[in-house]
Parts: structure tokens; sequence; C-alpha cells
């Protein structure tokens, strides 16, 4: 079975050519990828047909290779086409030798580079400058110190804590709690009752000498009818 194929690193506004092994050392493409860094792609061809740098011929075929991507692959506009990125890279370098006096040999390099040419419709470019300006404009929330971040876990996890006691209590089974006593009310209308009442006339109490008086008068009195009844 055969790899699966790799994700698409660029953008679907985006397109790209490799041009490989170019025999020229990577300092001398560099100054021909510079002249069209930015520019349009008309206007990077024209100044590659008219550039007198050997390896401009090169640079060219790429840039057209990169320009029919876009157009084919991905169904971009060609008039719309921009060269967002040409980077060189180094490549292979071949060593080879020159002979010298007295037995001697000088060493001689023959370095290869490589190019990676990208276009991109300018429209997308644009949007996307600006939203990375907006995204720029907003302010940006203060980070909170690591000690107030420990202390905000702390507290959530206090609280959290306390939430599934709360659960485990109310799960549990609650014994049946026996009917608490009513305070006795106070006896406000008795009082008023009381009050509205009349109070009552006490009788003056007796004295001593006159309850004695009246226990003699008893006595006298049975004696009296004792003698009565004798005179019968």
């Amino acid at each position: 079975m055969g790899k699966s194929a790799l994700p698409r690193k660029l953008s679907e506004s985006q397109a790209r050519a490799v041009g490989r092994n170019i025999r020229v050392s990577p300092r001398k493409l560099n100054l021909v990828a510079q002249s069209i860094r930015g520019k349009s792609a008309e206007s990077a061809l024209s100044t590659l047909t008219f550039t007198p740098k050997r390896i401009a011929r090169d640079v060219k075929k790429i840039l057209q290779s990169a320009i029919a991507n876009a157009e084919n692959n991905h169904d971009l506009d060609v008039d719309d086409l921009i060269v967002s990125e040409a980077s060189v890279g180094k490549n292979l370098t071949m060593k080879r030798f020159q002979p010298r006096a007295r037995g001697r040999a000088g060493r001689i390099e023959k370095p290869f580079s490589q190019i990676t040419i990208i276009v991109e419709e300018k429209r997308m470019l644009e949007a996307a400058k600006k939203k990375a300006v907006k995204k720029a404009a907003k302010p940006t929330p203060a980070k909170a110190s690591p000690a107030k971040e420990d202390n905000a876990k702390a507290a959530s996890a206090a609280v959290s804590e306390k939430k599934t006691a709360k659960k485990a209590e109310d799960k549990q089974p609650t014994a049946k709690k026996s009917p608490a006593r009513k305070a006795p009310a106070k006896k406000a209308s008795a009082k008023k009752e009381t009050a509205e009442k009349p109070a009552a006339k006490k009788k003056p109490a007796k004295s001593a000498s006159a309850s004695k008086a009246i226990t003699t008068k008893s006595q006298g009195g049975t004696k009296k009818s004792g003698k009565a009844k004798e005179a019968e």
C-alpha cells in the first residue's frame, strides 16, 4: 500500500514551483531572485527576459511553472498573481582538482543551488494583511502572574470540593426529625380579661373582739333557753 498524501502547507490562494540542481552558486542566484520578489507575475517575467545574467533563463522557466500550477491546479487568476516568495538554498557541490607545481593539487568546487518560487493572488494577500492588522489593533488581555493563577486554581478546587460534599450529603438518607416544641404563647388575652372585669369588693375582716362577743351571746342564749325549760 502507498503512503498517504502529505497535507498541503500553502493556502488556497498560493501555488509554488521548485527548481533544483541549478548550476550556479546560491549567492549569484539570489541576486536574480531579489530582482523579482514582490513584483507581479507579468513584470517579473519581463524582468527575467531582459536580464543579462545566464541563470535568469532557468529562473524564468521556474516562474512560468509556478504560474501554470496556479492556473491549472488551483484555479487562480493569472492576471492577479504576484511573486510573494523567492527563496534560494544550497544543493550538492562537485569537487574537482587542478594540478599545480611540485605535484600538488588545487581544489576546485562546483556548487549547485535550488530556488523555490511562490505566487499568490494579490486580493487574497491584501485581505490577509487587513485581518492581521485588525488582530494586532485589538488589545490583548494582560496575563495574570503565576501566583495569582495558583490562588485562582486553589479557590476553584475548594469550591468544587464543597459542591461534591453537598451532593454527597443530599444523597445520604436523612433521619426524621421530631417536631420542635412550640414555646407557650403569652397569655396576653387572659390578662386583658382580668383587667376588664371590675375588681370584687373585699369583705372587711372581722375583728377578734367581735368574734368573742358573738360566741358569748350564743352561750348566753343557750343558758336562757335551759332555764326557761325548767320553769315550764
